[in-house]
Order: C-alpha cells, then sequence, then structure tokens
C-alpha cells in the first residue's frame, strides 16, 4: 500500500482528482473505457469538484457508486445527492454513462443482483472488475458501507444489503469486487482519523477496511490524518 501525505484536505482534494484523471486517461487508452465507483464524504465532494476541472473523456467514463442510503431521491443522506451536486452538474458526463445504485426498488435484494449484473456487462465481464474503487475510510474503521460486525462482510455477493448502520440500511460494493478492482484509491482527511488510518496502514484485519488488499491501493492523507506535525 502506497501513501501519499499532504498539508490540507483542499490538497488532498486536488491531488486525488489528478490521480483519477490519469487513471482515466490510462484505462480509455488500454480498453477504451474507464469504470469509476465512488464513496461519499465531504473532502471527496471537494475531490469530485476538482475532477470535473480535468481533462477527461467523459464520454468513455461509467460512473458507479461504492455504497448507497436506502433513502428517497434527493434526500441530503444520499451519496447521489452530492455526487450530483459536485461531479455532474459540473462535467458533461453523458446520463447514460451515470449507474446510481438502485436503492429506491421495493426489493432491493433484487436490485443489489441487478446491478451486479450491470456492472458485469459493463466492465466487459463476470466477474466485473472495476478499474478505479475510490473510498473513504470511517472512525470505527469501515469503508464502503462494510461496517465491523455485519454480515455483509463475509458476503460472497458484489453488492449486497447491509443491517440498519447510522439510520439506514445500504447497498454496498462488497470484498470481493473491491479487492478486484484495478486501483483502490483512499482518500482520508482529519485528525480523528489518525488510529483508523494507523490500523489500514499496518493491514489490521479486525478493520473492515483492513480486508480491501493493499498491493493495488494508493491512500492521500491530509497530515492531520497521518499524525504528521509541522
Amino acid at each position: 500500500m502506497q501513501i501519499e501525505v499532504l498539508t490540507t484536505a483542499d490538497a488532498v482534494a486536488q491531488s486525488a482528482a489528478k490521480f483519477i484523471a490519469s487513471r482515466a486517461a490510462a484505462a480509455i487508452g488500454a480498453r477504451g473505457r474507464f469504470s469509476l465507483a465512488v464513496s461519499g464524504g465531504h473532502t471527496p465532494w471537494q475531490m469530485l469538484r476538482e475532477l470535473a476541472k480535468e481533462n477527461v473523456d467523459w464520454t468513455k467514463v461509467h460512473l458507479f457508486q461504492v455504497d448507497e442510503r436506502v433513502a428517497p431521491p434527493g434526500d441530503p443522506d444520499r451519496n447521489l445527492t452530492h455526487i450530483r451536486e459536485s461531479l455532474l452538474a459540473n462535467a458533461p458526463l453523458p446520463a447514460a454513462n451515470v449507474h446510481p445504485m438502485p436503492v429506491e426498488a421495493t426489493d432491493l435484494a433484487a436490485a443489489a443482483a441487478r446491478y451486479a449484473q450491470e456492472l458485469a456487462a459493463l466492465t466487459g465481464r463476470p466477474p466485473p472488475v472495476l478499474d478505479l474503487a475510490h473510498l473513504g475510510l470511517g472512525l470505527d474503521g469501515h469503508t464502503a458501507s462494510l461496517v465491523p460486525g455485519d454480515p455483509v462482510l463475509d458476503q460472497r455477493l458484489e453488492v449486497a444489503l447491509t443491517q440498519p448502520y447510522q439510520g439506514h440500511r445500504r447497498m454496498t460494493l462488497t470484498c470481493p469486487i473491491l479487492n478486484r478492482s484495478r486501483c483502490v484509491l483512499f482518500v482520508v482527511s482529519g485528525a480523528e482519523k489518525i488510529p483508523a488510518l494507523r490500523a489500514l496502514r499496518s493491514g489490521d484485519r479486525a478493520i473492515p477496511a483492513g480486508r480491501i488488499a493493499g498491493e493495488h491501493a494508493l491512500v492521500i492523507a491530509d497530515a492531520a490524518a497521518a499524525g504528521v506535525h509541522s
């Protein structure tokens, strides 16, 4: 696992955006498309605003979600609400290339299975392989919506439904598909993340994030999260 430590959360957002843009160019050059799955969080919304400014061939980008809360359309708790505000309002990504998690479906289990099929169809194979999965890191070491103690942690399905967490059930990509990604990008900011980031860097499987394979992972963190003092 590689780590890049920058001074501020703003610098993290800018560096992460440039990294994603570079991976997009490489994937499009190699395979003709770029499959990107994004998570939520304050610094990631900044990152997506910065990404909208980058020189990306958006017609060849397919945007997926790493996880989403089961909540109504436009709900402020929905990651999609913020993805629309930060990226989709500012980048010419074709609507057909945006693949929201279907959390408004009546049968959520069937909807999760369909999303896994959509991932496989658009990444060129089953099992699906994402070009880049962007992840965050919670205080409790969760990533995506893979939280401590949830049975989803040991789920073999590519897309699964969690138990209620912080007021919502969630739909989430699981460890198998995240570990199969060509690249994993963790974006981490804030001094409160020091213990979780330390555990992640040590490969501690006691936290969910520690179950994500490190050989294809890059962590971009601010100095506060890395415990670096000027």
